[in-house]
């Protein structure tokens, strides 16, 4: 991401605490492996990853997270903080092959259930896209969300994000409960 370091946004009640939105960084990574790994324990069909795998990686091996130039496939990940600890996160990925590099990916939406309701997972995506159209190179950006998930299909669908596909049987879980997933795509460029 060009200049996306550069700001932080800050937004809230003071009765509710305020909410700051600002790119994670290496000095992040314990904080996000902490709220990741909760999120994938309490919420397991909202996830392709399993809290089990994910619970023994080290949470330098999420560093790929984090921008470009960490060796993957990640522009930002964007985190909410309350205070000192993060309440939310959100990472966008893009290809680097020519044919595709025009569409970036949203993964891995998160917001801990403590503070949900709060519009704390609308505004990490707000933000996100706003970074995301300083990229002249994006045109696209995808993202999946479990079938049946209507707080976050509805959230999408506000942000102008349409159902281009539907995945029957994505995500198979350890008791064998399948659930599908709902692929969804925003034009960046309209």
């Amino acid at each position: 991401m060009s200049d996306s370091n550069d700001w932080t946004a800050a937004e809230g009640r003071p009765a509710e605490g305020v909410i700051t939105l600002r790119l994670l960084t290496e000095a992040d990574l314990p904080a996000y492996k902490a709220l990741r790994d909760a999120m994938l324990a309490r919420h397991e069909q909202a996830f392709t990853s399993d809290a089990e795998t994910e619970r023994a990686r080290e949470a330098s091996s999420y560093r790929v997270r984090l921008h470009p130039q960490a060796g993957g496939k990640s522009l930002f990940t964007l985190g909410a903080w309350s205070g000192e600890r993060l309440v939310g996160a959100l990472t966008c990925e893009h290809e680097n092959r020519k044919k595709v590099m025009h569409v970036a990916h949203l993964i891995g939406m998160m917001v801990d259930d403590e503070v949900r309701g709060r519009g704390i997972g609308k505004r990490l995506l707000r933000q996100a896209l706003a970074l995301l159209r300083r990229e002249p190179r994006l045109e696209t950006v995808t993202l999946s969300v479990t079938a049946g998930n209507q707080a976050a299909i509805a959230l999408y669908r506000q942000a102008g994000f349409t159902r281009y596909g539907h995945l029957p049987r994505a995500i198979r879980l350890s008791d064998g409960r399948y659930y599908a997933k709902d692929l969804m795509s925003l034009d960046l460029r309209p």
